[in-house]
């Protein structure tokens, strides 16, 4: 059995713990847990499997009684600049639409497209733009968007977070906010977060230290520099009961696959003791007065 509360369960992305659908399977099912998020499957993103392979990933996922909580899509993400064809993330948006359904979940993990060099208020304006379409389409296909706190026009601005959500106006938009990514991406992540809690409807759990010559180290939660428990405060204050999604890291960064920087091969022991350090780490700020 799970164990923390399920007011407020305990995920994992899947590609983290292995490359494979079955090791995703047996890391979330050691820990006891029944939620998994789905980035990719054999280093290939969900959009991007064959019919006959995600008719299959799906089928399994079922059978092992394991549910998906989240996609967590490439739509705006760092790999797709505001210069880019908006028409490929369109697409991916459509096929996740089906898929989605198909795998039981409406959410799907978006960010708001890095600048590709253009001015500062030319990136605005069409970040915001195709955020507004891709939650008007979202909102017809029962969809909802979570804009998570990294690469893109509002990934690591609260003013800007709040504008691409008041601009949408859309059920289908809400935040998804990443406890970890404020040391490198240069940002407080507590202090990001307190305007933007009442957004937000899904959380990754992360943890990192800066290190020298400006590269960053991830680490165990509530071990770093991130303000990981803070920010745990923070949601439970506002009554946060979305699920904490663990994201380690410590053996997997997707924007470091395209250099061959990072093989991707995840790691399923080490997101298991990561996943049991969340536990105690929620545990503890539950006993505390929050997560009650």
């Amino acid at each position: 059995m799970p164990s923390v509360p399920e007011s407020s369960p305990l995920a994992g992305i899947g590609d983290e713990a292995a490359p494979d659908l079955a090791g995703q399977l047996d890391a979330v099912r050691e820990l006891g847990w029944n939620l998994l998020e789905l980035r990719t499957l054999d280093g290939v993103p969900v959009a991007e499997l064959g019919e006959e392979e995600f008719a299959r990933a799906a089928d399994r996922i079922g059978e092992a009684g394991v549910e998906v909580v989240a996609v967590a899509a490439k739509i705006g993400d760092w790999s797709r600049p505001v210069t880019g064809d908006f028409a490929v993330d369109l697409a991916e948006l459509d096929v996740l639409a089906r898929r989605c359904a198909r795998l039981g979940t409406r959410m799907v993990r978006i960010m708001s497209f890095p600048s590709g060099g253009t001015t500062e208020p030319e990136w605005g304006r069409i970040a915001r733009a195709r955020v507004r379409e891709l939650a008007r389409r979202a909102e017809d296909a029962g969809l909802l968007l979570v804009h998570e706190n990294c690469a893109g026009w509002a990934g690591d601005d609260a003013d800007r977070a709040l504008a691409l959500v008041a601009e949408a106006d859309s059920p289908a938009l809400r935040l998804l906010f990443d406890t970890g990514n404020g040391i490198a991406h240069g940002y407080d992540a507590p202090a990001l977060l307190a305007p933007l809690v009442e957004y937000v409807a899904h959380v990754h759990v992360k943890d990192a230290v800066a290190v020298p010559g400006g590269e960053t180290a991830y680490v165990s939660p509530g071990e770093g520099e991130a303000g990981v428990e803070e920010c745990l405060r923070i949601l439970e204050d506002h009554g946060y009961r979305g699920a904490l999604s663990i994201e380690p890291h410590l053996h997997l960064r997707p924007h470091l696959r395209a250099s061959g920087a990072d093989p991707g091969r995840g790691d399923r022991a080490a997101f298991v003791e990561y996943g049991r350090t969340t536990e105690a780490l929620v545990r503890r700020v539950r006993n505390e007065g929050a997560f009650r």
